[in-house]
């Protein structure tokens, strides 16, 4: 599967209303990790909203995160996640829920959709995969 055709996944799996943005992201990069999209999904369940509901960090970006630290083994996570938060937040133009989610100008800052999507796609490159 390409990374395009992941990122694309991951906006059909938060579009179905099945998932969250973080479970989205998680089970679209499934094949990155040992563990099942079951178990991804159940992992990144909590994540919604900005993390809790609290509309803090966007739950697609965590999940980006989740998976890089499965990817990486937590050998260079912190560094990996720093990067993918810094082009998200480029992409995005904020890494927070609530502003991400901010109507102006009749439209959000950026839809839920383009940040699954911008994660998958944002954590595809820093990760070196192939498009």
């Amino acid at each position: 599967m390409t990374l395009e055709e992941r990122a694309q996944k991951a906006v059909e799996l938060k579009q179905s209303g099945k998932c969250n943005c973080a479970q989205a992201v998680t089970v679209a990069l499934a094949d990155q990790t040992g563990l099942s999209e079951e178990q991804l999904h159940m992992i990144a369940a909590g994540f919604c909203a900005g993390m809790g509901t609290m509309e803090a960090t966007c739950g697609a970006l965590i999940g980006a995160g989740m998976i890089a630290g499965l990817k990486t083994e937590g050998k260079g996570t912190l560094g990996m996640t720093k990067k993918i938060q810094e082009e998200f937040y480029k992409k995005c133009g904020s890494i927070k829920c609530k502003e991400l989610k901010a109507v102006t100008d009749g439209k959000p800052l950026c839809p839920c959709e383009e940040c699954v999507r911008n994660a998958v796609l944002i954590y595809g490159e820093a990760m070196g995969m192939i498009k």
